[in-house]
């Protein structure tokens, strides 16, 4: 069996891959879309608040938002390859894919930073190595809405203006960014371990839990105590989607084939041209299963190929079935997000019950509409829901612990709260749907626990 450190080059080999695809497909989207200035698009997606759900295409454009994340996800690839050490596992995949997914709905090069700051000075504090919280400087990066209401925004501070370009930033916002990074570094450390106690690792999102509950605290410092203009009313207005359904199904599509196939087809040829093994791994009962440490690297690689185009069929099926929220940013970023743990616990196996779950919330609230003569007021591809269902994938250790029937549960729980959480937090901490996906593991895992048997 390879060492760790043989293993772990797949995070570093899939982070290279996907970060350059992006920025390769910023000329195939600047034919597309006929956009003359990406780099003052880009600015845009800099310069400007981004609460959820911030779609970058609209905010910018296709090319910009491609090019935010081919950068955002180089830096963080840069960070692999300077301070691996051989420990690269599937919680530093997931830090990743996590990055890029936001970066097409509010996440930026220039928000991101303040935070990974803050969990840098932190190890430097407790004298640990900033390598080995790679994953957590990465998921720290949910907090860049905070940053950019801060930098642009918040209406609570000094004004000492200072131009970039077109461009004006307040310098007391930079501090008091810098200040909440901070915050966040020593903070966010402590509270990991606590939310995985609360919810058994049955979310795999474990840091949306904990980052939702922290999110509400500090939203509710920064607004409702002095008494400030809600940020949801903000957001609420800046999502008023004109039902744009197509206008990005062929490139959107395009793109993630090709990434798929070549997934399928790099794991496939590394696995000695064969499938072999990957049966196993789908039938994997573990919880906090490591794909990288229990499997080649190559069962990772043929997985998230396999899994991404079953996450796109769904995606596709509901987007041209159903009426709502078309190839958006925030649909592309949540594809990407749906990946995250595709080295550590998803596959189509286990992740199927909780797509049934969702259908089956919706057919059954058709059938109540339908009887009461009352409007259903949402559907399956309605940015909400499919921003939970994203997240809700989390939720796929309940299929292998319990079954595909505690799958099913959870997915019909998620779907039940998705659209409600982020009132929490003012729609500024991007794990909105792991917070989700946090709080049905808390109604749920007792309920089986006292109930349920496991499955032998």
């Amino acid at each position: 069996m390879r060492s760790i450190h043989e293993k772990g080059t797949a995070v570093k080999q899939i982070s290279l891959l996907f970060s350059l695809a992006f920025l390769l497909s910023v000329p195939f989207a600047v034919i597309h879309t006929g956009e003359r200035d990406v780099l003052s698009a880009f600015m845009r997606i800099l310069f400007s608040p981004c609460p959820l759900v911030t779609d970058y295409y609209r905010l910018g454009s296709l090319p910009a938002t491609f090019l935010n994340a081919g950068l955002c996800g180089l830096a963080c690839t840069a960070l692999f390859f300077l301070l691996d050490d051989g420990q690269l596992i599937g919680s530093n995949w997931a830090g990743y894919f996590l990055v890029i997914a936001h970066c097409f709905y509010g996440l930026n090069l220039l928000n991101m930073w303040p935070p990974v700051l803050g969990i840098f000075v932190y190890c430097k504090f407790k004298k640990l190595h900033f390598r080995n919280h790679l994953d957590i400087a990465m998921f720290s990066t949910a907090f860049g809405p905070f940053i950019s209401e801060l930098l642009f925004r918040y209406p609570i501070q000094f004004n000492i203006p200072f131009s970039f370009g077109s461009y004006t930033i307040n310098l007391y916002g930079i501090f008091t960014s810098l200040l909440l990074g901070l915050f966040l570094g020593f903070t966010i450390p402590a509270m990991l371990p606590g939310a995985k106690i609360l919810h058994k690792g049955f979310n795999l999102y474990n840091a949306g839990l904990a980052f939702g509950l922290l999110g509400f605290m500090i939203f509710s410092f920064l607004y409702r105590s002095f008494g400030l203009r809600s940020v949801e009313a903000v957001f609420r207005e800046n999502i008023a989607y004109d039902q744009y359904r197509n206008g990005y199904f062929l490139f959107c599509n395009s793109f993630f084939i090709v990434m798929f196939l070549i997934c399928i087809l790099i794991g496939f040829f590394l696995n000695g041209r064969s499938f072999k093994g990957y049966g196993k791994l789908l039938s994997s009962d573990k919880l906090g299963i490591d794909y990288i440490i229990a499997y080649n690297d190559s069962l990772c690689w043929i997985n998230i190929g396999l899994y991404g185009l079953m996450i796109l069929l769904y995606l596709d099926a509901i987007i041209l079935i159903t009426d709502g929220a078309g190839w958006t940013g925030a649909t592309c970023g949540v594809t990407l997000a749906a990946m995250s743990f595709a080295a550590a616990g998803q596959n189509p196996k286990n992740v199927l019950p909780i797509i049934i779950g969702y259908i089956i919330v919706f057919v059954s609230e058709i059938y109540i509409c339908t009887v009461l003569n009352i409007p259903l007021v949402w559907s399956l591809s309605t940015q909400s829901y499919i921003n939970g269902f994203a997240f809700a994938t989390g939720l796929c250790p309940y299929s292998w612990y319990f079954g595909p029937l505690a799958g099913v549960l959870a997915g019909v729980i998620n779907a039940v709260l998705c659209t409600a959480t982020s009132q929490l937090h003012g729609g500024l901490v991007l794990y909105n749907g792991g917070l989700t996906a946090g709080l049905t593991a808390l109604i749920l895992t007792p309920i089986l626990v006292l109930y349920w048997t496991k499955k032998e």
